[in-house]
């Protein structure tokens, strides 16, 4: 599907152009973020704007079509943390610098290791917004 641009500002606004998995603002990427379907049409979702997410060029690329993961720690199959039903503080944490996301329940979890919402280029952008006073996002 073609994103219209009226579809990509909504999604854009909405997200605070922050990706909605790995939370990287899109002003500091080198890449352009893409509209991704949350719940793939090739599983049966949908083009409706609740079934659209913002999502950097890294966390699109390893979330693909996957919706859920193992969890090691509760020994589950989780669903992946949906931005338009989910609460993100409710799944997801930060370390004490900042710089690495942690799981909260087996779907943050699950995410993370899955869609790697701790890549280490995301980790060093991180580190470089924090001292730049721009991270972490307001949620």
């Amino acid at each position: 599907m073609k994103i219209s641009a009226s579809i990509r500002r909504k999604v854009e606004k909405r997200a605070n152009k922050l990706c909605e998995y790995c939370q990287s603002p899109l002003e500091f990427s080198s890449d352009p973020f893409s509209v991704e379907h949350i719940f793939p049409i090739s599983k049966g979702g949908t083009d409706d704007l609740e079934n659209l997410a913002l999502a950097c060029q890294g966390c699109n690329g390893h979330k693909s079509t996957k919706t859920e993961a193992f969890d090691p720690i509760s020994q589950t199959v989780a669903v992946f943390y949906n931005p338009r039903k989910d609460i993100w503080n409710a799944h997801f944490v930060w370390n004490e610098d900042f710089t690495e996301i942690i799981g909260k329940t087996a779907k943050g979890r699950a995410t993370i290791k899955t869609i790697k919402l701790n890549r280490q280029s995301v980790i060093n952008l991180r580190r470089i917004l924090v001292l730049a006073g721009e991270h972490p996002p307001t949620l």
